[in-house]
């Protein structure tokens, strides 16, 4: 593209890991394309704050501004199904990119956490956690979640896989499917509450993610041993 746009005297390429990369001048904008389908799930907390040095510190503009992860309970014995038939626990405590059709939202997503960037704190804490409670209209079977994101990218320029924000003709991205290991049966008028985390270690990002109630079931992928992203 540099060459076809005659763009050799305007842009510059360089070939380097951004971990390693010492510019001469500070930026004025930085645009990164580091969303996975759950907003932080492919690292770009860390590895916006990780580059986060080539901006001015002033006045310098990331692009994304921030982006904010959803979460909702959903029905799919399709998706059980297929998890389960790797007949291991390990397949459970593991997420998936999956674009859905069969399956039923039991409740409106509900906000998780946001990242923000330029990220001021100092060291950036990049963990989060919250415990969310569905009211659900119907008795259904609960087979695990649904993860989606919506993006800021400049001022009022949003990308979103929400249902309820979605972006017109987005493919990029999917919903992020946490299972849970055993259906649940829920009653008409019981709530969902479950618990959600995201773990920081010196190598590791991991997600850990429970049901509590109607019934409380077992912590899936605890110290991310069936599931993590290296750092």
């Amino acid at each position: 593209m540099r060459i076809t746009e005659n763009w050799l005297e305007k842009v510059e390429v360089v070939h380097s890991d951004m971990r390693d990369w010492n510019p001469t001048v500070k930026a004025d904008i930085m645009v990164s394309e580091l969303l996975g389908s759950f907003g932080d799930n492919e690292l770009s907390p860390e590895c916006l704050d990780g580059a986060q040095k080539f901006l001015k510190p002033d006045t310098g503009i990331n692009v994304p501004v921030s982006y904010t992860s959803f979460i909702a309970p959903i029905s799919s014995s399709k998706l059980h199904t297929e998890v389960k038939a790797y007949n291991d626990v390990k397949h459970f405590e593991t997420t998936y990119v999956v674009k859905m059709h069969t399956h039923k939202v039991l409740s409106e997503p509900q906000e998780t956490w946001t990242f923000d960037h330029p990220n001021f704190e100092n060291p950036p804490d990049n963990t989060r956690q919250c415990t969310l409670r569905f009211k659900l209209q119907r008795s259904s079977t609960l087979h695990g979640f649904a993860g989606y994101f919506d993006c800021k990218l400049y001022k009022d320029v949003h990308i979103s896989i929400l249902p309820r924000t979605f972006s017109t003709g987005m493919f990029s991205w999917f919903p992020l499917f946490f299972p849970i290991r055993t259906p649940m049966y829920l009653p008409e008028g019981k709530d969902v509450v479950m618990h959600l985390a995201r773990c920081v270690a010196d190598k590791k990002v991991w997600y850990e993610w429970s049901v509590l109630e109607p019934t409380a079931g077992p912590v899936n992928n605890v110290n991310g041993r069936s599931f993590s992203i290296g750092l």
